[in-house]
């Protein structure tokens, strides 16, 4: 997917951020990649797999997650990195969902203008 259609997709469906940090590629890379060092901070029981969907080593890694409560919403997370002027690291992290359920949801209207329906006790 080109990056015009993932930052597309992910302004509809998810969350993207960025950050400036102060330590380098090479360590940044390391606390996303390895699975001790991740588990520090996005522990393997967030994960619907362990191992990561698809990875540019250096550059770019991602993970799949499942929501363990109804309705077990699935998503993907995606950590970019760079290194920026000061000798630092630019990480961008888009947070989107997706699967079935997230498409089901998405066509839902909020408002269908149809009469209510109420239950009897």
């Amino acid at each position: 997917m080109n990056d015009v259609k993932a930052r597309a997709r992910a302004r509809e469906s998810g969350i993207v951020q960025h950050y400036e940090l102060d330590a380098p590629p090479e360590k940044v890379w390391r606390a996303i990649s390895i699975a001790e060092f991740r588990e520090k901070w996005l522990p393997k029981e967030a994960l619907a797999d362990p191992q990561s969907v698809c990875e540019t080593p250096g550059r770019e890694i991602r993970y799949r997650l499942r929501d363990d409560a109804p309705p077990h919403l699935e998503s993907t997370v995606t950590f970019t990195i760079a290194p920026n002027a000061s000798g630092g690291t630019s990480l961008r992290i888009v947070h989107e969902l997706t699967g079935a359920t997230f498409e089901r949801l998405a066509k839902t209207v909020a408002n269908g203008n149809s009469p209510m329906l109420m239950l009897a006790a």
